[in-house]
């Protein structure tokens, strides 16, 4: 049999229905008051649930008692034993005991008609009366089980129950709503919400759940695991931050690299000249003064033209040439090029360098390095203040180094700014001589020539800048 084409497949999908006004209504209330619901609700459903379960058990565990013992005066009744001639009532605590004619005791017809047929049985009336015939008296006996000391025992278990239930409902509420709740729910519950209110707001102080209020359990999970978000994520936004701080680094080098470019240029021409005739002056100047003068001229000049190849060759690694250099020498070139400062003629400057140590260098780079450092030194000081350069000679696996480290008794590098002193653009300055660079160049020069320089202060006080060389190994004449 072929199927009809223009049949179809028809797909029938279950409404969905929306929760009802009650879930809705339900769903407003905040946590604390759900959950104090739910538990008062609970505790509640458990005791009515427990009364109405217990009381007619016990009700049904009286009714028998009372049916068994019954039986049992029905037995001890049909003995026989002898009676009291006095029809007047009588009382055995919870039985009632009456003889006399049948309508003293109250006996039925039916009953009258059986004991006189049957002398010695007995008759049952009701489900708490015994009636039996003296047939020596021509009496009836009559044994009546009171229904109030049943009653009694039945209604005082209900108020027992009742007491005992509700008291255990209210400790119950009482141990939930002021000890459990508050302690497992409510307050981690609270503190996860002002934990997300600090983090939205920002507040880096507040946004984490201190460890001593987070517990061992499920909500304590979920906390944790929020903490360790939130501190994943805050690295992530400084780890972005320190990322785009070093890109606006970049793009500034990139802008200074092509500045740079261009002023090397327009340097170069004027420092060519100024150089030439600085030159020409010294072949017709023959005073001594005149020529030392001249001759400091002419360093200051080709300092300037290396300064400006420095510039181009900034953004780009250049193969050094180097040789065996006395580092006493370079750190007596580069003073005397800082103390064209009139400020250093008010300082002291001691150059401790010891005459054997030598190192792996360019001189000339070796002395912008240093220039740098002395140079910054001496914005550091006061007037009167005094600047160190000392060297040693340490050992690093097989590898001699010679340290130099150059020392001022200013007031040393902020914390603050210790840890990227090295970075370009960091300046403490507050005057515009400070371009943030210095220290920058002199560790992109130290580095390519195999060393390292650290920055630290001093213990008793001011900042002390130490340059790590290869050292020589050689001695220099």
């Amino acid at each position: 049999m072929s199927a009809d084409k223009n049949s179809r497949l028809s797909v029938h999908k279950a409404p969905v229905n929306p929760p009802n006004f009650a879930f809705r209504t339900f769903g407003k209330l905040k946590v604390r008051q759900k959950l104090a619901f739910l538990h008062n609700f609970f505790f509640l459903s458990l005791a009515v649930s427990v009364y109405l379960s217990v009381i007619p058990l016990f009700s049904s565990h009286i009714e028998q008692a009372k049916q068994r013992e019954l039986k049992e005066i029905s037995q001890i009744f049909s003995a026989g034993l002898p009676m009291s001639q006095r029809p007047e009532t009588q009382e055995f605590g919870a039985y009632e005991y009456k003889q006399g004619s049948a309508a003293d005791t109250d006996l039925s017809p039916a009953g009258q008609q059986y004991l006189l047929a049957n002398p010695a049985g007995t008759w049952q009336q009701g489900q708490d009366m015994l009636f039996r015939l003296d047939v020596h008296e021509g009496q009836y006996r009559r044994v009546h089980l009171r229904h109030e000391f049943y009653d009694s025992a039945l209604r005082q278990a209900r108020i027992r129950v009742f007491i005992v239930l509700g008291t255990m409902y209210l400790l119950s509420i009482l141990v939930m709503e002021f000890i459990i709740m508050p302690q497992y729910v409510y307050q981690p519950l609270t503190l996860m919400l002002k934990a997300d209110e600090a983090t939205q707001t920002g507040d880096r102080e507040h946004e984490l759940i201190d460890d001593r209020f987070i517990l061992d359990d499920e909500i304590g999970y979920i906390m944790r695991s929020r903490n360790a978000t939130v501190g994943q994520l805050r690295r992530q936004e400084d780890d972005l931050e320190e990322a785009l701080k070093k890109l606006e680094e970049q793009d500034r080098l990139v802008s200074l690299g092509l500045l740079s470019t261009s002023v090397a240029h327009e340097l170069n021409t004027p420092l060519a000249v100024l150089q030439g005739s600085i030159e020409k002056l010294l072949e017709t100047r023959h005073d001594g003064p005149t020529l030392e003068r001249l001759g400091r001229m002419l360093r200051v000049t080709q300092r300037l033209r290396k300064i400006s190849e420095g510039l181009v060759d900034f953004a780009r690694v250049r193969k050094e040439s180097t040789e065996p250099l006395v580092l006493r020498d370079l750190i007596d070139e580069s003073w005397s090029l800082v103390a064209i400062d009139e400020k250093a003629s008010a300082v002291n400057f001691l150059n401790c360098v010891r005459d054997s140590d030598a190192v792996i260098g360019n001189s000339d780079r070796l002395v912008q390095v240093f220039v740098n450092l002395l140079r910054n030194a001496l914005m550091a000081i006061p007037i009167g203040g005094e600047i160190i350069v000392d060297s040693r000679l340490t050992q690093r696996g097989s590898q001699s180094w010679v340290a130099c480290t150059v020392m001022d008794d200013g007031p040393g590098i902020p914390a603050h700014v210790l840890p990227k002193v090295f970075e370009a653009f960091v300046t403490t300055r507050l005057d515009a001589r400070g371009t943030g660079l210095g220290l920058t160049v002199a560790e992109g020069i130290v580095t390519q020539l195999g060393g390292t320089i650290t920055a630290a202060n001093r213990p008793e006080g001011g900042a002390s800048l130490e340059v790590m060389l290869p050292a020589a190994g050689i001695e220099i004449k």
